[in-house]
């Protein structure tokens, strides 16, 4: 626990102008990011008697080691640095809003060449017109089905889209008349994006225009006698109309606007915002947070409005916005909306009429969400907190393992060995922080030996990371024998710590407790390890399978945790989330070592020419057959890499000819192309937190 008036800087320093602050802890990460209409004022009111300050604040600044500010000209311009620095640092101690589920959306791809409708989820793409959110997809998938009839886009994939294309023959839709079939070129590209703007303008709100063009069209067709196209026009009709139904008018005049409602306690608040667009309620989301600082009703929805139209622009941000309180000052958060939507945002609190019974129901919708969070929530909270403290107690640590990092070794009969490496982050996944080894130091089966080699890089990493930042206590280096800081550090003026842009290190910050999979020998490696690189404010235990047996270094006997253990429990969930993580990789690259070829192994032989290659030849086999000048007749092959290709297949054994099990018969198989020749390399499966596991992969 840090004193703030160690790193307090002195009043004459601090400007009193806007600007933007962020304190930092012992590992130079930064933990909270704020801003002030007053520098000088608002770092004042963190530096007084702890005992005055608010709980949460005053575990902040005990937390923090170190403030940094960053002046600005005017408040707005404070506000967009904080929304930034925010969004770029995550710091644990600002208000961080967590939607209660995964919202779909309608969206249109605008930025294809034939515009697709879909439902999508997640982070919104660039060119893509979103339409909600919605509470479940099926909603979605309803009311695209009704507006297919008068808007017929395309709704496949690509892959359907170009097998289409390729056959000359459009999907079912197609053929129903809920696709205009682009792919058949039954319309052309600019026939079918009219269609999707004419869709997008209806889904917005503008409805009216539509259906009276449909009822002029079908008066025409009767009058003309053409009562089959008049039917037709009729069903779509009534097909607009529905979809029109399935979202009750709130609002009188065609209002476009965001209802915003906020339910809060001691400890925690939920927003609930409400999307009216021509109108009708077109979406709903609700957004959960910790109260992690001291914050106020105007506070919570000042937040919640960065979050919600921080990366929105034009028509995303309604022309009013309706709030439960007031950010203070108010001005410059309404300038910087008026800035996202490029005209003025009216932002105010309703005080009469159906705008205020509507907000009514928006504040009853967040009450529940809150009540319904909190339910699920409070026995996750409980079961947590005794699980690290019944850890702490069984493994007689200083205290509660806040974080918690387990490794797993994998391997097939001693090929592919590889580690893996989970984090527990106050009993929850961290996998942000997941990272993936290769065993280098040597080949074969030796987990004891592998579990060495992966602590020891990791913890490597670790001081080469504390090194740079300058965390040293005792003024030397255990593991290489450095008694300062590296000189070329770049430091702050006047401060031990070098410059740092706070973004998290991949091997920055050490666990309080490091798990092996395995029992004692795997412990006794990864103490030894340890030991090497002279560290030893680290707990380590093992958990072997077979009985659950809690292993720690040194120990002749196991530490046997209760079967209905919290502790046991949150074991078992960390080791077998490191073995899944290992398996998951490991599989990956059996799999792509068993799609590899003989042409993998040529020198400077990339993708693209490997498939001309099988492409122009039709198989390995008879590329292997054919002579120096008949491979430099493939395009981009120079006379050069066919020698290279001609020598490397040569010495490459071929592979075995397929027997029919059946008869015994030799199978001759011309398309002998190895699976690696002809497709890209082996994706690995896409599990949660996928993306993070691939960039955390250590080669």
């Amino acid at each position: 626990m840090a004193d703030p008036s160690s790193y307090r800087p002195k009043p004459g320093q601090i400007p009193d102008s806007p600007g933007v602050y962020k304190f930092r802890d012992e590992h130079r990460r930064v933990i909270y990011v704020g801003k002030a209409k007053s520098l000088r004022q608002r770092l004042a009111s963190y530096f007084q008697d702890l005992a005055n300050l608010h709980p949460r604040t005053r575990t902040m600044v005990t937390t923090a080691t170190s403030v940094e500010w960053t002046v600005v000209s005017t408040e707005v311009e404070a506000l967009q640095l904080e929304y930034s620095w925010i969004k770029e640092y995550d710091p644990r101690f600002n208000v961080k809003y967590r939607d209660d589920k995964s919202y779909p959306y309608l969206a249109v791809t605008m930025n294809e060449e034939f515009p697709r409708v879909q439902v999508m989820r997640g982070h919104k793409k660039k060119g893509v017109r979103y339409f909600g959110p919605y509470g479940h997809a099926w909603a979605i998938r309803d009311t695209v089905d009704l507006l297919l009839r008068v808007f017929p886009v395309r709704t496949c994939s690509a892959g359907v889209f170009k097998n289409a294309s390729r056959t000359g023959r459009p999907c079912l839709l197609g053929y129903i008349g809920k696709c205009s079939a682009p792919c058949v070129g039954r319309v052309s590209p600019e026939e079918h994006r009219g269609l999707a703007e004419e869709f997008c303008d209806f889904m917005a709100g503008r409805t009216g225009t539509y259906i009276r063009r449909q009822e002029q069209q079908m008066t025409q067709a009767a009058e003309e006698m053409e009562y089959e196209r008049a039917a037709r026009l009729r069903d779509d009709i009534d097909a607009l109309k529905k979809a029109m139904e399935k979202s009750a008018v709130v609002l009188a005049d065609a209002t476009d606007a965001d209802l915003m409602a906020v339910a809060e306690d001691e400890l925690e608040a939920a927003v609930q915002i409400f999307h009216v667009r021509g109108g009708r309620v077109r979406g709903q989301r609700g957004w959960v947070t910790d109260k992690v600082e001291a914050v106020t009703t105007g506070d919570l929805v000042e937040h919640a409005l960065q979050q919600l139209y921080g990366e929105e622009t034009g028509d995303s941000v309604p022309r009013e916005v309706l709030v439960p309180a007031l950010p203070e000052p108010v001005e410059p958060v309404q300038e910087w909306l008026t800035a996202r939507r490029g005209s003025n945002v009216s932002l105010r609190i309703p005080q009469r009429g159906d705008k205020k019974a509507l907000m009514e129901t928006v504040q009853r919708n967040a009450l529940q969400a809150l009540a319904l969070h909190k339910t699920r929530r409070a026995s996750d909270l409980t079961t947590r907190s005794r699980a690290l403290e019944e850890i702490a107690e069984a493994l007689d640590l200083d205290g509660a393992p806040l974080r918690i990092e387990c490794y797993d070794i994998s391997h097939l009969q001693g090929d592919d060995v590889v580690a893996s490496m989970v984090v527990f982050e106050d009993g929850l996944q961290r996998k942000s922080e997941y990272r993936r080894f290769q065993i280098k130091g040597f080949a074969g089966q030796d987990d004891v030996r592998s579990m060495h080699e992966v602590i020891t890089r990791r913890f490597k990493r670790y001081l080469v990371e504390k090194e740079k930042t300058g965390e040293w206590t005792d003024g030397q280096d255990a593991a290489s024998g450095a008694s300062e800081p590296s000189a070329d550090a770049n430091l702050l003026p006047g401060s031990a710590f070098p410059e740092d842009d706070g973004r998290p290190k991949r091997f920055a910050y050490p666990p309080q407790l490091v798990v092996v999979d395995g029992g004692r020998p795997q412990v006794a490696a990864a103490q030894r390890a340890l030991d090497e690189l002279g560290i030893d404010d680290i707990a380590v235990c093992g958990l072997a399978k077979r009985l659950e047996e809690v292993w720690l270094p040194g120990e002749d006997d196991p530490v046997v945790l209760p079967r209905s253990s919290e502790g046991l429990y949150l074991l078992q969930r960390v080791r077998d989330e490191a073995h899944r993580f290992a398996i998951t990789y490991q599989r990956a690259k059996r799999a792509k070592r068993f799609r590899s070829g003989p042409l993998d192994d040529v020198p400077g032989l990339g993708e693209s020419r490997k498939q001309a290659l099988i492409k122009h030849f039709g198989s390995v086999k008879r590329l292997r057959s054919a002579t120096i000048d008949q491979i430099c007749e493939v395009p981009g092959v120079g006379r050069k890499t066919a020698e290279t290709i001609a020598v490397a297949l040569a010495q490459a054994a071929p592979a075995a000819p397929a027997v029919n099990t059946a008869t015994g018969e030799i199978m001759e198989d011309d398309e002998d192309a190895v699976p690696g020749t002809t497709a890209g390399p082996a994706e690995e499966p896409v599990t949660a937190g996928a993306s993070d596991e691939r960039r955390g992969q250590e080669t």
